[in-house]
């Protein structure tokens, strides 16, 4: 009895020292795995300020996976204002999905889809008129990597029509800070 005592008592060890050692094993792959997602996520934040015939102000932070050294996917949010004294004010808010292309390390081509929400209020003699509608865009561009996290180039809005959308060009300079 005493022996069958002992087997089962080495045998409840054995039992928690391999589930102990297998939870700590199950737990130390799960920081790594951590520590690679850490690595290659990276939050970003682009900003535009003007103050040439108006003021205008946008950020558009984002969130950005990169799934090799040369390729990264993102998706981010998007807002801004502008107004023209006496005249409009323009509201938008919306999200955007990014790509990402390094084919060297100084160059970055983009691809980019965003939808914004859009709330205009024009003044006019007769009354205040205001329009609220959504607004697609598809930008391609091609940026230069001052740093490894600081980046500035243009996009360009495929879908951009003059009369209907809310950018005031086709072409959009952007500056993008990654950290």
């Amino acid at each position: 009895m005493k022996q069958l005592g002992i087997q089962l008592a080495l045998v409840i060890g054995a039992l928690f020292f391999s589930i102990n050692t297998s939870a700590q094993v199950t737990e130390v792959a799960v920081q790594d795995s951590m520590a690679v997602v850490n690595k290659r996520l990276r939050f970003g934040c682009g900003f535009g300020l003007s103050f040439v015939g108006g003021t205008n102000i946008a950020l558009s932070p984002n969130l950005m996976y990169s799934l090799s050294n040369k390729v990264s996917l993102g998706v981010g949010l998007q807002g801004s204002y502008t107004s023209i004294k006496d005249l409009q004010k323009t509201t938008t808010f919306g999200g955007n999905i990014i790509s990402q292309y390094q084919p060297i390390d100084r160059l970055m081509l983009l691809l980019e889809f965003a939808q914004l929400k859009v709330n205009t209020k024009t003044e006019a003699v007769t009354g205040d008129i205001e329009t609220d509608y959504w607004d697609s865009a598809l930008f391609i561009g091609a940026g230069l990597n001052i740093t490894k996290n600081i980046a500035i180039g243009a996009k360009y809005n495929v879908l951009y029509d003059k009369d209907e959308s809310v950018y005031t060009s086709p072409i959009l300079p952007f500056v993008n800070i990654a950290f």
